[in-house]
């Protein structure tokens, strides 16, 4: 039965003529055997029936171990290919109909069997084989071979099948072997994956398409773009280049289900399956800013897809083309000689294709030494452990293997002579996007001149050495200091800003920074309001805080109408409060009403996050509420998010008039949403008039106190991928000190630097109150929030009056704060000065309805 050859089937040259064919891999039924029943009434005196229930008993379980257990089978799939060496690739190889298929399939099969039957472990439980697709070089077949396993003998079929190539090796050396039969060599073979036999499908797609110079084919889930894909369904794609190119794959739309174990797509560097030559598996949604090319290593790949029964999504689209062996992006290496210079793991900022091996030779002027810098390096690969070695994907720096992913411009690596190897690896299966590296000849012995030279080699400003941060990436900067006086000192000779002081985090590591700390005895619990309780006093069902806080979260449910409600309990539509902490949008119905799940369509960006590794950019759409209030005829001035198609919030002081300015006034505004990159006004971008500026009443110009505002759009906005509202907290919802939270904005990106033409974003942590009002002299109300940058990175994002303090609670992300004042968002050693928002959720909601 040919499992992979079924389902309706496309090829490009046939003008869609479409054919049904057999089920593909279905499910076996593993369920062969019932118990029977076990013996009646056999006497009427007690003790006899006893004993012959004892015995029939143990008569049952002993025929049942011995009988039943070892024949309850389990069919097991492997895929494979094979080399056929003494055989030229026909074109009439590409046809499974074709009667030259059909024959060289049979020689293959009839061969597989021979083989299987070297192997005791394999010939008592196989059951056949299928030829899937034949290929080029000089002809490569794929196939599936499907077993029939006793239970609990699947590991030892698998090893069997893991040395399935010493099993050829032997059948090639067999003295009574027909002169005609087939030579192999690179021979593998693997488990298919077992979401690919699922007996849920009731679908089974096949397409083929074959490239061409000059021409771009393209690849796409059923239905797409007009419908979602369908459920229980398997496709399968299989591509092929003409000889001496390879397959360039190249998505523009990838919109799935966000779990991989329910709906994926997974590309291979084969026409089947095979799991050691599986490129990416793919789920989610990604943005179409987002780079998703791949090549493969010979002139063939296969696209499957696999859905459940739930979730349907758009799907996706894909280009298919062609590309010349030899050309841009499909080789590497070389010799690179001079002062400096660039170079590229192949076809980034792409992923690199597999089975691939590069190297170069960098040769600096005689008398100096060479500095290579990777400005990005990801070559993470699942299985790989780069603390362990670097077995799979890597580069070889003389001899030193890297791999992993690391932060931007921190992995150095320095020369001992005018002369450097660098070797770049990529194994069969799973691709990354590589590294982009830089060289430069230093002076051997001076590297780093006015600089601080770190132990990993990279150089750093001799003012980073010692203020609390990590610059070097590996420490080095921060052994053998003596602490400035705005500095914490910890006990173990590290140094650490003074905002990270009583946070709830060992960030000194020996828990120094949190002592002192004003905090409760062993034994008691915090509550909100400061006061210290037995830890047995919680959850008793009495307010022993006095603010209620020790009854909260303590598991009872939305049925329990005992809560009193108090500053820190949640309270529903219905009056009625809950004990649990940010019930709201939790994907729980908490109150009995379900107010706390209303509005919830918000906080989330549609987009998979992409891995940026150290760097502030943002991708387009990751924060779909931030927006950029330009004064009309000028440039960006402010921030604001979005709370409703129709309303933002943003800070009172950019709104406050001066001389020149009537800031006050709707008409000197227009807010731009959806932005990505200023100046740069594409599709998603949406350009809104206001109607009407409201700043709070309160506010203290002098202060900063009550430093918010609210603006009304002149008409409502339709949400998009990159046009979302971010989650409004409810008044009882707690930003705890110590969690991490994103700023985002167009600001500086630093110390007296230029605005940022692209969103840039920073991870802040926020910092305890009484450290915060310390530190900036007392100036810190009760409506402010403190939080300082996470990372000591130079270039960290300052962001932007009136701009969102982006705090993540589950899948969403809430409003925490409004940018206010202070020393920016991000500056290193300055915590940034936040409006609470939790304080005016009752002005806001009064003013907006929202």
């Amino acid at each position: 039965m040919d499992y992979m050859d079924s389902g309706l089937r496309y090829t490009p040259n046939s003008d869609k003529d479409w054919d049904t064919s057999v089920q593909f891999l279905p499910a076996s039924d593993n369920k062969k055997l019932e118990k029977k029943k076990g013996p009646g009434k056999i006497g009427a005196v007690i003790g006899v029936v006893i004993f012959a229930a004892v015995v029939a008993l143990m008569a049952g379980l002993l025929v049942w171990h011995f009988h039943f257990r070892k024949d309850v089978r389990i069919k097991r799939m492997y895929s494979g290919s094979m080399r056929i060496t003494n055989q030229v690739f026909e074109e009439a190889y590409e046809n499974s109909n074709s009667s030259e298929f059909k024959a060289l399939a049979r020689q293959v099969i009839t061969q597989l069997k021979t083989i299987y039957s070297k192997s005791p472990q394999l010939a008592k439980y196989y059951v056949g084989s299928t030829v899937q697709a034949f290929s080029e070089g000089s002809v490569i077949a794929y196939h599936l071979s499907e077993f029939n396993i006793p239970s609990g003998q699947e590991a030892a079929v698998d090893s069997a099948m893991a040395t399935v190539d010493r099993l050829v090796e032997k059948e090639q050396r067999a003295l009574n072997r027909p002169g005609n039969a087939l030579v192999l060599d690179d021979v593998v073979s693997a488990a298919l994956d077992t979401r690919l036999v699922s007996g849920s499908f009731s679908r089974f797609l096949k397409f083929s398409e074959h490239t061409r110079s000059n021409y771009i084919g393209q690849i796409q889930s059923p239905g797409f773009p007009n419908s979602p894909y369908s459920s229980n369904t398997f496709i399968q794609w299989q591509l092929r280049a003409d000889p001496n190119y390879v397959i360039k794959l190249d998505f523009d739309t990838m919109n799935l289900e966000d779990d991989c174990r329910n709906d994926f797509v997974k590309i291979y560097d084969s026409l089947v399956a095979i799991e050691s030559r599986v490129m990416e598996e793919m789920c989610g949604y990604y943005s179409p800013s987002e780079q998703l090319t791949f090549l493969s290593s010979g002139n063939v790949m296969l696209v499957t897809m696999a859905t459940n029964d739930r979730e349907n999504y758009p799907g996706f689209r894909a280009k298919v083309s062609q590309v010349r062996r030899g050309t841009k992006g499909t080789t590497c290496g070389g010799q690179l000689t001079g002062q400096k210079g660039t170079f590229s793991s192949p076809n980034f900022p792409n992923y690199y294709p597999p089975r691939l091996t590069c190297q170069w030779s960098i040769e600096v002027p005689a008398g100096k030494s060479v500095m290579l810098k990777f400005k990005k390096f990801l070559l993470s690969e699942p299985g790989q452990d780069s603390s362990k070695g670097c077995y799979k994907d890597y580069v070889e720096v003389n001899g030193k293997k890297l791999c992993g992913e690391q932060p931007d411009g921190v992995l150095t690596e320095t020369s001992k002579s005018n002369t450097m190897s660098v070797v770049f690896y990529s194994d069969s299966s799973y691709v990354d996007r590589g590294f982009d590296a830089e060289f430069e000849a230093i002076d051997v012995k001076d590297p780093c001149p006015k600089q601080f030279q770190c132990n990993n080699q990279r150089c750093i400003k001799s003012e980073l050495q010692c203020d609390g941060w990590n610059d070097c990436g590996d420490m080095s900067d921060e052994l053998k200091c003596k602490c400035r006086s705005d500095h914490i000192s910890c006990k173990n000779g590290l140094c650490k800003p003074s905002f990270w002081k009583c946070d709830g985090i060992d960030d000194c590591g020996d828990g120094t920074d949190e002592l002192d700390c004003g905090g409760c005895k062993s034994g008691q619990i915090a509550c909100r309001n400061s006061k210290c309780v037995s830890e047995k006093n919680r959850c008793d069902g009495k307010d022993d805080c006095g603010d209620g806080s020790d009854e909260l979260d303590c598991g009872r449910g939305s049925a329990d109408t005992d809560t009193r409600c108090s500053e820190v309990t949640y309270k529903c539509k219905n009056n009625k409060c809950i004990s649990k902490v940010n019930p709201e949008c939790d994907g729980t119905r908490d109150c009995e009403d379900g107010s706390d799940e209303e509005n919830c369509d918000c906080g989330r960006s549609m987009f998979k996050t992409s891995r940026i590794v150290g760097g502030q950019d943002t991708e387009e759409g990751e924060f779909p509420w931030q927006v950029s209030l330009h004064v009309k005829g000028y440039s960006h001035a402010c921030g604001a998010s979005i709370i409703s198609p129709r309303w933002l919030v943003t800070a009172a002081h950019c709104v406050q008039d001066d001389g020149k300015t009537r800031y006050s006034q709707p008409g000197t505004w227009e807010a731009y949403l959806g932005l990505h990159t200023q100046r740069k006004i594409g599709g998603a971008v949406v350009k809104r008039n206001l109607k009407q500026v409201i700043s709070h009443p309160n506010y203290n110009a002098y202060t900063y106190d009550n430093d918010i505002a609210l603006m009304e759009l002149d008409s409502p906005v339709t949400y998009s991928d990159y046009i979302k509202p971010i989650c409004l907290p409810a008044p009882q919802h707690d930003f705890p000190t110590g969690n991490t939270v994103w700023i985002t904005g167009w600001g500086a990106t630093r110390e007296g630097g230029f605005a940022a033409s692209v969103l840039q974003k920073a991870q802040v942590r926020i910092i305890n109150h009484s450290v915060c009002d310390k530190l900036m002299g007392g100036q810190i109300t009760s409506r402010m929030l403190c939080a300082g940058v996470l990372t000591g990175g130079v270039d960290a994002c300052q962001g932007d009056s009136g701009g969102p303090l982006s705090s993540p609670s589950g899948s969403r992300m809430f409003l925490a704060g409004v940018v206010s004042w202070g020393d920016g968002c991000a500056r290193r050693n300055k915590p940034g000065i936040y409006t609470t928002v939790t304080k005016f959720r009752g002005w806001i909601k009064e003013k907006t309805g929202v």
